[in-house]
């Protein structure tokens, strides 16, 4: 089952998929992204539309906050979603996934003949070795990167982040004491995915991105995806690729189908096993993590394996019932995420396939266009708008070097603008009581944004509302990012005091750790 094809350039396939369920496909927004996977109804792939409404109310029960959602089945979609304003054609930030793709990079590099596993580190690297090589940092090979089990006794990538000005990251992860024999235990270390990285470019050349492009991507129809470098050029590895969600699909039915995609083996099939297979133990089967860990992908409880990343993403790969599962949020409680996948979705998957329901299939379609996420409603005017309309107010010397913060009222909008002295402005036109998609971008990284997690650029989706006739709540939506932020916005006569809420501390109920900013109309 595992082995099936699944190419919209399957006539067969294509008349299953696309002929029985075109509005599927008008799940998203507007469908700039291709979609190329084919489409079924939940029964015909053996799963009762009522179950797939089971998980959508377990995943509201759990208290988690999804972004989207895509259920594979014996090669077909059966269910797509997408919470507005999140929608099918944005990339997706995918935190540690990002791992999973860097270890194929290493897969794809052992075909061609470029590595092997069991190559020492010190050999790629030797300009930037320290003076003595200690016995278990000469030990230290590929497979141990890739299995996390490097043995240094943290996690090395704050280390790597924290390196001196042009000091290369390769040399300071080399330089950190590796204080167990590698091998013999795991810890989840980021700085080894970013090594793998670094080897990728060091034999290739090319970042691990550049190399995936003809290899993986291209197969894939993987058109937009975009990975964050450090200064050298090198990809993350661990983490800052980006993509949407169906694209990271197709990366776990790539798995699912043994590395075989349109007649075409893109990854060697014993990459795939290797890639999956228990490599190390971390835990003894007493959580969602402790199942073992093969080639920067996760076990999974009821088999199979995963590439799971921060917050809550996921391409779950689970062999035993040919399906993938695609999920990409904004989770505090990732364990209730995945325990939902366990306990509810898993038992929805039957061996043939079921009656067709077509009236309950049509209250599933009706639940997943519906998902959204509504922002912030109270009031939609005050008396204080005309009187700040267009003014700018001069801010305080602030640790941002923001100069400037303006707000124009037209029409059903708030026209937000952030100036600074040598910058473009940052113009964020946000719905009174709605959302705004169209012409907002955040840039890559500014120091009004909290930078611990949104350093990506990225469209906004952005909303006001008046909490009070004093008070503007500014709503974004960071919607290539994970995450958003709000500004609370207080106006006492001729000053204003914005104060922040990172999403995340939003979502744990604690306060940020931005200073507010105070500003007076000039």
């Amino acid at each position: 089952m595992s082995n099936r094809r699944v190419f919209i350039k399957d006539a067969g396939l294509l008349t299953m998929g696309l002929g029985l369920l075109p509005s599927l496909l008008s799940y998203g927004s507007n469908n700039a992204h291709p979609f190329i996977l084919p489409r079924s109804t939940p029964e015909m792939q053996g799963i009762a539309s009522e179950g797939i409404s089971k998980f959508l109310t377990a995943i509201k029960e759990s208290g988690q906050e999804f972004h989207s959602l895509m259920v594979l089945r014996h090669g077909h979609v059966v269910a797509e979603a997408w919470w507005a304003p999140y929608s099918s054609e944005h990339r997706q930030q995918l935190y540690s996934v990002s791992k999973s793709f860097t270890g194929t990079a290493i897969g794809l590099a052992v075909s061609d003949g470029l590595l092997t596993v069991d190559d020492p580190i010190i050999k790629f690297f030797p300009e930037y070795l320290p003076s003595e090589v200690s016995e278990n940092l000469a030990a230290l090979k590929i497979r141990h990167l890739l299995s996390m089990s490097v043995g240094h006794g943290k996690d090395s990538i704050l280390i790597l982040e924290a390196s001196a000005p042009g000091v290369p990251w390769e040399k300071t992860f080399l330089s950190l004491p590796v204080v167990f024999k590698p091998g013999s235990q795991f810890m989840y270390n980021s700085g080894a995915s970013f090594m793998l990285s670094a080897i990728i470019k060091k034999v290739t050349g090319q970042s691990a991105h550049e190399y995936l492009k003809p290899r993986l991507y291209k197969p894939l129809d993987i058109t937009i995806a975009t990975w964050g470098a450090n200064w050298e050029g090198i990809n993350m590895g661990a983490s800052h690729l980006r993509m949407p969600t169906e694209d990271l699909a197709k990366f776990g039915q790539l798995y699912l189908q043994n590395g075989m995609w349109n007649g075409k083996q893109v990854i060697a099939k014993e990459w795939v096993a290797e890639a999956s297979a228990k490599h190390i133990d971390n835990g003894k089967n007493d959580s969602t993590w402790g199942y073992g860990y093969g080639y920067q992908f996760w076990l999974n409880p009821p088999g199979g394996y995963r590439a799971d990343g921060a917050f809550g993403q996921f391409s779950i790969i689970l062999p035993k019932y040919d399906a993938v599962v695609v999920i990409t949020s904004e989770s505090i409680n990732t364990k209730n995420t995945m325990q939902a996948v366990w306990d509810v979705l898993l038992p929805e998957m039957k061996d043939i396939p079921l009656p067709e329901n077509k009236t309950r299939h049509n209250q599933l379609q009706e639940e997943l266009k519906a998902l959204k996420f509504d922002p912030p409603k109270m009031t939609t005017s005050s008396p204080l708008a005309a009187k700040i309309s267009g003014k700018d107010f001069a801010l305080d010397k602030n640790i941002f070097n923001t100069k400037a913060v303006s707000f124009r009222f037209v029409d059903d909008t708030c026209v937000f603008t952030l100036k600074e002295d040598g910058k473009p402005d940052i113009i964020i036109t946000n719905g009174i009581n709605k959302w705004i998609r169209k012409g907002n971008l955040k840039p890559s990284a500014h120091s009004l944004f909290s930078l611990r997690r949104i350093d990506f650029d990225s469209i906004v989706a952005a909303s006001a509302t008046w909490q009070n006739e004093n008070t503007l709540l500014l709503t974004w939506r960071f919607i290539e990012t994970v995450h958003g932020d709000s500004l609370t916005c207080i106006f006492d006569d001729d000053k204003v005091t914005i104060k922040f809420l990172f999403s995340v501390n939003r979502l744990q109920n604690k306060p940020d750790d931005r200073s507010d900013l105070t500003g007076r109309m000039i």
